[in-house]
């Protein structure tokens, strides 16, 4: 897997949008960066910039926005809604994808290093890169305090003098604050109101409140109150610093709270820049369980929660440009789950051993989980079986969720065969050589093992739900279940032939003994269910 940072810097211009374009331009014209978003605000006068790469190239990408930005702003004409001290007011850099924080705050530094060298410019680092400052400058609100105007006075401070840099006030620059962070949620609920109203609420709920003896309600909350002139409404702007402990619907919900008791009407929200993909689903469930729906696709839990939050009240919200796992993974299907049926099946047909019967075994898997769900569909909602739905409502889920989990085997079987071939032609002339491509066959071996137990582990949480779908599902789908029941079986003698003719050259006695046992199991599992399944099937009227 490819290793990715996100970078998001905000840079003090949100108007002038031949500046906005070109720092843009500067981001995406570098080599191994992917300008993933660009958004600008009018009253804020702020554009935050959204890019992912590998941790050598956002650095790269970063220097170069912030060499464009540093032409072309100039803080003494600046002014606007949101908090900021210099230019380049804040780039954090991001673990995505097999990046740790610690990487990430070594970007952070490096880039700090590498622009005040270059510009000349006082920095500041926050997060999880200034850990090793004292506790009055660690978070962001406390190193923009006072902001671009309260610099000079600032920078001749002992106790504010900058990371990186000279304690030298650039009227043109202002400083900039550089950290590593966790994932950022940046989202405003909109507000028939006035600034003021908006900021009373943003007191009552960010963590910090108004003081130390009254502090907020949410927790690794900041939130702010302003006001929108381009739409004419006002906005609590709050960053939901981990979304994990404050998410998206509890922000919401208790920003509509307040508004009800102040008597404002709340009009939807905006989600600023990217969301994690996770934070959608979270908010979905929880308006699933509050509403008590039944929705299983992912597609149409974004729908719901677009709908109740308002996103696209102010601009339109689409999913596939604004949710970093989509942004980042265009296409997370493998090629051979992605085939048509009849492609696939002239593949497996070819002259090549890829894919083989592993794949295949999980295709079975897969289309049984299939079948499951699909006579658990056709009896809820049924008005023959409409007693039974709140019973459909728990058996179709992990069999939905099983079609889903097992689909992904497909491919992962191919390329574990895949990882072994390769092996095999590694070179072995010399002892040395000899040793490094043992090793690389033996984890070879092992990873086309795993692969067909983990379709077996799966196929076995499958067997509870689909007995009790057997005993009381829409008769009228029988044989779809028996088909079913025997599609999972035949895939786990599959994955039983398989992890056989794999582990006979493991050198692993252990793992050998512990994964005969496991597969042992599943397939005793399989042939006690689905002969169990078959019996109740036959039983019924």
């Amino acid at each position: 897997m490819p290793r990715i940072v996100e970078c998001v810097p905000n840079f003090s211009e949100g108007r002038n949008k031949e500046v906005i374009e070109a720092i843009a331009s500067a981001i995406a014209s570098t080599e191994g960066c992917s300008l993933l978003d660009v958004d600008p605000g009018i009253s804020t006068n702020r554009t935050v910039y959204t890019f992912v790469g590998s941790p050598g190239a956002v650095i790269e990408g970063a220097l170069n926005a912030a060499r464009a930005g540093y032409h072309l702003i100039d803080m003494r004409q600046h002014q606007g809604e949101h908090p900021r001290m210099g230019a380049l007011d804040v780039c954090p850099f991001i673990p995505v994808q097999d990046v740790s924080m610690e990487e990430c705050v070594e970007c952070a530094k490096e880039f700090g290093d590498r622009l005040t060298t270059e510009l000349g410019v006082p920095l500041y680092l926050y997060g999880e890169a200034a850990k090793d400052n004292a506790e009055h400058r660690q978070s962001l609100p406390q190193v923009r305090a006072g902001e671009y105007e309260g610099l000079p006075e600032k920078l001749r401070q002992d106790m504010w003098k900058p990371d990186f840099g000279s304690a030298e006030f650039v009227p043109s620059w202002g400083a900039t604050a550089v950290g590593a962070r966790k994932f950022l949620i940046a989202y405003n609920v909109n507000l028939l109101a006035t600034k003021e109203q908006a900021h009373r609420i943003a007191l009552n709920l960010r963590e910090q409140g108004r003081s130390k003896e009254e502090p907020g309600r949410l927790k690794k909350l900041q939130a702010i109150g302003w006001y929108m002139e381009e739409a004419n409404l006002a906005q609590v702007s709050m960053n939901l610093q981990d979304h994990e402990v404050t998410p998206l619907h509890v922000a919401y919900e208790e920003c509509c709270k307040d508004a009800e008791e102040l008597n404002l009407a709340t009009v939807g929200s905006q989600i600023v820049g990217l969301v994690p993909l996770q934070a959608m689903l979270v908010t979905a469930q929880y308006f699933i369980d509050k509403e008590k729906l039944f929705i299983l696709e992912e597609d149409q839990k974004l729908r719901l929660v677009i709908m109740r939050l308002g996103l696209n009240s102010i601009g339109s919200f689409n999913p596939k440009e604004r949710i970093i796992e989509y942004m980042v993974q265009n296409d997370t299907d493998g090629p051979l789950v992605s085939m048509e049926v009849k492609d696939f099946i002239l593949t497996v047909g070819s002259r090549s051993p890829t894919p083989g019967g592993g794949s295949v075994a999980a295709m079975s898997a897969a289309l049984g989980a299939a079948l499951g769900a699909m006579v658990g569909f056709l009896t809820y909602g049924n008005k023959k079986f409409a007693d039974l739905d709140s019973k459909m409502r728990k058996l179709i889920p992990p069999l939905y969720k099983g079609m889903k989990d097992l689909s992904p085997f497909i491919d992962a079987d191919a390329a574990a065969f895949s990882e072994y071939m390769l092996a095999l032609k590694l070179p072995h002339t010399n002892e040395e050589e000899k040793k490094v491509r043992q090793t690389a066959l033996q984890q070879g071996l092992s990873t086309a093992v795993k692969v067909p137990l983990c379709v077996a582990k799966i196929v076995t949480s499958l067997w509870q739900p689909l007995k009790e779908l057997a005993e009381i599902g829409n008769i009228n789908c029988k044989s779809d279940l028996q088909v079913g029941v025997r599609q999972l079986e035949t895939a786990v003698w599959g994955t039983y032939y398989n992890i056989a003719t794999n582990m006979a050259e493991i050198t692993d006695e252990d793992f050998k003994a512990k994964t005969q046992a496991e597969i042992d199991e599943a397939l005793k599992i399989a042939q006690e269910n689905c002969a169990a399944i078959l019996k109740i099937l036959d039983e019924r009227a």
